[in-house]
């Protein structure tokens, strides 16, 4: 889009849309840039929002000055302030990029509270990162960080559009397949496609595949050994594997038992899952006497999250895929980047990928009823945990691997009650305070949404739960051991004591006030809560100290 097509009103609504996304957000980036901003800061920012455009499926990225990065709070710019100097810029950043690429748009924006400056940088070109003066960038959360091997490699792969299991195996025939498991796969895609039932009858096992996208022509492609081949076919896909291990871990971390299964991997998700042994969980709910009974873990949660491995394992990085169980989780596991960046994205958007590692391969396990890749089947497993009160699977996307912890049993209570009795909150909402409820970071628009709807209070990071959601769910004492008492009552508590006793040594304060400081404070902060009280007093002149600096004795002015 040219400047000339965005006038104010569109540009305005463009930037409150883009201060709403969360701050880890790999495409975006707020600079203050109040006065200036090096120049080769500024082409490293554009190498690496370019790149990291094009690896989650962008069209674009944005860098935006005059706007604080913390609090999104605006700030003003005055770099490079005559539109022509503006405009210069372009053709200085293409002298030092790959391809002499620049800026789609500079575009200016007036506000109240002074100038910001909006940079719509392209992604890069499918098969070409972009290089600054000769070095790859990208974002590691927030942070700029050198463009890793992994990722060029995979920028560069989309030149040939290369689909590593769509390629075909020339010494490999229809013979180096498990019947049992084509058999299987005909059940499957007929469970899938009942309308094709009677045609399928007439197909034999070469045409059926055909259809079913396994096979290219009759050939034997990499998709078609993984799921169906023989356990000895496998060599046929060296020095990748097609392997899931399963590992039965004790309390303490110590392995109790294993199995290792290969192919064909479309019979081994049901060994694998006949290994988890998926307990009777039982919880009281509020006004029953009854306890609840749930199977630890939903099935279909198990299998999607096995199959999800199956579909987007990066094979030519040689891994196998594991599946940990523990006495109440459940880890998944595979090699390879998670391809769209942010797991909230996929759940808010509850749509299809734009890309795929293994194209092929993820749509003949469509086709066979393995996976959704129409949208929907990691907002089902979240979905699922709401259900059942437990808590939000995690997701962590780090050193090349995508892991799922599934949690089979209730972590706080609090927070399954808010569940059960707030059946009007969105999912959205419960990732907020599943996030709240494990003491993790959020934003601050996350923070201002979980304010607005009445959910939270507390300071940044001791949020806790609002005094309208502790009133509804029957946690009024939770919510008063959190509330700290208003300033004076702790200042009037200590010149009460010191009047009452004489004098107050410091650990008499401490023993006094301890217990009726907030539930989440630390001992930490409590003692700097008690050190800053006694503080005011002092600079107010109310008490003084008639000991020595290392024993203090506090008394009355």
């Amino acid at each position: 889009m040219r400047k000339k097509n965005m006038n104010t009103k569109t540009l305005e609504q463009l930037l409150d849309k883009l201060l709403k996304l969360p701050d880890e957000l790999e495409v975006l980036e707020f600079k203050e840039a109040k006065k200036d901003f090096s120049f080769d800061k500024l082409g490293m920012y554009f190498s690496a929002l370019s790149n990291e455009a094009n690896l989650r499926g962008e069209h674009h990225a944005w860098l935006i000055f005059g706007i604080e990065n913390k609090n999104h709070k605006i700030v003003g710019t005055i770099y490079r302030k005559d539109r022509k100097s503006l405009d210069k810029l372009k053709g200085e950043i293409a002298s030092k990029t790959t391809n002499g690429i620049s800026f789609i748009e500079i575009y200016e924006l007036q506000k109240q509270e002074g100038r910001v400056l909006l940079f719509q940088i392209p992604a890069a070109p499918k098969g070409i990162p972009v290089g600054f003066s000769g070095h790859y960038y990208g974002r590691n959360g927030e942070e700029l960080s050198p463009l890793n091997i992994e990722e060029i490699d995979r920028i560069r792969k989309q030149a040939t559009n290369k689909d590593w299991s769509a390629e075909i195996i020339p010494d490999a025939n229809i013979n180096d397949l498990d019947t049992a498991a084509i058999a299987f796969a005909r059940t499957n895609y007929k469970n899938k496609f009942p309308e094709k039932s009677k045609e399928m009858q007439k197909w034999d096992d070469i045409t059926f595949l055909n259809k079913a996208k396994i096979t290219i022509k009759g050939k034997i492609t990499r998709t078609a050994i993984i799921l169906l081949g023989k356990e000895e076919s496998e060599h046929f896909i060296n020095p990748s594997e097609a392997k899931i291990r399963w590992i039965l871990k004790d309390a303490k971390g110590t392995e109790r038992d294993y199995q290792i299964v290969t192919c064909p991997i479309i019979l081994a998700v049901d060994k694998i899952y006949k290994r988890i042994r998926n307990l009777k969980y039982r919880y009281m709910q509020e006004g029953t006497l009854f306890p609840e009974e749930v199977a630890q873990y939903e099935p279909y949660s198990i299998r999607e999250a096995i199959n999800n491995c199956i579909a987007h394992q990066d094979y030519e990085k040689t891994g196998r895929i594991d599946v940990i169980e523990t006495d109440d989780q459940l880890i998944f596991s595979n090699v390879g980047k998670f391809i769209p960046g942010s797991v909230e994205k996929v759940i808010m958007d509850d749509a299809p990928e734009q890309v795929y590692r293994n194209q092929f391969l993820a749509t003949a396990m469509f086709n066979l009823n393995l996976v959704d890749t129409v949208g929907g089947g990691i907002r089902k497993i979240f979905q699922f945990q709401q259900k059942r009160f437990f808590p939000m699977p995690e997701y962590d996307l780090s050193n090349g691997k995508v892991k799922v912890t599934i949690i089979g049993k209730v972590l706080d209570i609090d927070y399954a009650r808010i569940l059960a009795q707030n059946e009007d909150l969105t999912l959205e909402e419960i990732l907020l305070l599943d996030k709240v409820q494990k003491k993790k970071k959020i934003t601050v628009e996350e923070e201002k949404h979980l304010r607005t709807n009445g959910l939270i209070e507390g300071r940044k990071p001791n949020y806790f739960l609002s005094k309208v959601v502790a009133q509804k769910t029957g946690q009024k004492a939770v919510y008063s051991k959190n509330k700290a008492f208003d300033k004076v009552y702790y200042l009037d508590l200590i010149l009460k004591a010191i009047e009452e006793h004489g004098f107050m040594e410091r650990k008499e304060l401490d023993d006094l006030l301890w217990k009726k400081l907030p539930d989440w404070m630390d001992d930490k902060q409590r003692k700097g809560k008690i050190h800053n009280l006694i503080s005011e007093l002092r600079k107010k002149e109310k008490i003084k100290n008639d000991g020595v600096d290392a024993k203090p004795r506090w008394v009355l002015f």
